[in-house]
């Protein structure tokens, strides 16, 4: 599973492209798999930017996913542009 993600937690946005490593930490976390088609909330967008930040050169985010959680302005999906269609 490859997602990309956005986020702000007070240093301006950043963003990660996750990898297997980080979609199986969250498997193990949160004890479902990634193929069930259950929703993802908040929590497991922000936990996955978090596991792949941690990895990511350039990046500083706090160590406790909690104390992440408290800087945590916005997280989401990079907004792309779309061509208009004519």
């Amino acid at each position: 599973m490859k997602l990309t993600l956005e986020a702000d937690w007070g240093d301006g946005p950043a963003t990660v492209s996750t990898d297997l490593f980080t979609a199986v930490a969250w498997e193990r976390k949160f004890k479902r798999k990634v193929g069930d088609g259950q929703d993802m909330g908040l929590e497991d967008l922000a936990f996955l930017f978090h596991e792949q930040a941690k990895r990511t050169d350039g990046l500083v985010v706090p160590v406790v996913f909690d104390d992440f959680l408290k800087k945590l302005v916005h997280i989401g999906a990079p907004a792309v542009d779309q061509p208009r269609p004519t």
